[in-house]
């Protein structure tokens, strides 16, 4: 079964987010993950406001979880890291 990850981001440094949004596309994409949300037009209804949200979809929740605890998705990570306040989670699709 198919999987999103699903990021919600309030950056605070742009420069080295950018960074991280380089390295990261690379490993995401390696790991089989496709793009479908990156920034864009949103609107927000309940929670707290972050205002860049990305979806990838990937060919399964493990495929989701290899990406993330990858040494190449790790490695843009520490780009990340105090450059913005994120939630992320993976979710399996309903069938």
């Amino acid at each position: 079964m198919s999987a999103l990850w699903i990021a919600h981001v309030k950056v605070t440094n742009a420069e080295s987010y950018g960074r991280y949004a380089e390295l990261a596309t690379g490993a995401i994409e390696g790991h089989g993950g496709q793009f479908l949300v990156r920034g864009g037009k949103y609107e927000q209804l309940e929670g707290e406001d972050h205002p860049r949200n990305v979806v990838a979809r990937f060919p399964s929740l493990q495929a989701a979880h290899d990406c993330y605890n990858s040494p190449e998705y790790q490695k843009a990570l520490e780009f990340a890291k105090g450059a913005a306040d994120r939630s992320v989670v993976i979710v399996e699709e309903v069938s």
